[in-house]
């Protein structure tokens, strides 16, 4: 069964709510998935696995692909991160370097895909 894809317009009006401040655990929910599958969408691949717990995780970037286990490129961090790193609120390496996203692997750099940038 395919995953049901989050609309532009329930994912934006998700990420109002969050830049808003006032949004629920449904729309900060809505808009880490929504950002997700934007990202996995703009960087389609199999190379690189982006996880925010518990909200969802994808696998983007073009190169080899992981077929089991963990896989070799891992990025992981919490939803106010990610939602930060996407509106341009945060930068990447500050990111890194201040140990608010956990990056392992040789292609585990989002920086070409931040801030994100939504379809149009």
């Amino acid at each position: 069964m395919a995953k049901r894809e989050i609309s532009s317009a329930d994912g934006s009006a998700a990420l109002v709510a969050v830049q808003g401040g006032n949004a629920t655990r449904l729309q900060t929910a809505t808009a880490v998935r929504f950002t997700l599958q934007v990202l996995a969408n703009t960087a389609p691949g199999n190379t690189v696995e982006v996880r925010v717990p518990p909200f969802g995780a994808v696998q983007c970037v073009e190169g080899p692909r992981h077929t089991r286990g963990t896989p070799p490129n891992v990025v992981e961090m919490d939803a106010p991160t990610w939602l930060a790193l996407w509106a341009g609120e945060l930068d990447w390496v500050d990111a890194v370097a201040d140990a608010r996203v956990h990056a392992s692997g040789l292609r585990a750099d989002l920086s070409d895909y931040l801030p994100g940038v939504l379809p149009a």
